[in-house]
């Protein structure tokens, strides 16, 4: 298995392709829900499983930082552990049968496994040659253009 073993993007994180399949699912799962529950039980839960990823991608942008990196995969598995509720209420109601819960709940306990084993490496994540955006420095003009300074009369 050749190749480059480190992340380019947010994209290669195997974290985050799965915290984007859940999502995926998710929605699937609420398109069939009563019209009652779109704005509880539908909303919530597809924007807590929306927002797992969300925070792994914000994480990533943050990577140099270690603190900063770990406060956003916490959010991360915070929104982790907000799906697990709406999964538990979707199957309290009726809407999910026990076998699509467990398959979600492993899937989420999965998560919350990478995700805490990136914030126990936090430092590793630094890398210093994949943190850079490679692209000409850009001619940006005068202090002028970004302020409106005031001149007297």
């Amino acid at each position: 298995m050749g190749g480059n073993p480190f992340a380019n993007s947010f994209r290669d994180l195997i974290v985050y392709q799965k915290a984007r399949e859940v999502a995926k699912k998710v929605f699937v799962i609420t398109q069939s829900f009563p019209s009652e529950e779109k704005y509880f039980l539908t909303d919530q839960w597809r924007r807590s499983s929306r927002s797992v990823g969300a925070q792994i991608a914000e994480a990533w942008a943050k990577r140099r930082y270690p603190n900063h990196f770990i406060t956003k995969l916490t959010d991360s598995d915070g929104e982790q552990n907000e799906t697990r509720h709406w999964v538990e209420t979707a199957t309290d109601c009726g809407y999910l049968s026990s076998a699509s819960a467990q398959e979600l709940n492993n899937d989420l306990q999965a998560i919350g496994r990478m995700l805490q084993s990136m914030m126990n490496r936090a430092n590793d994540f630094k890398g210093v040659e994949y943190s850079r955006v490679k692209e000409p420095s850009a001619n940006y003009g005068s202090i002028n253009e970004f302020f409106a300074i005031k001149t007297e009369n």
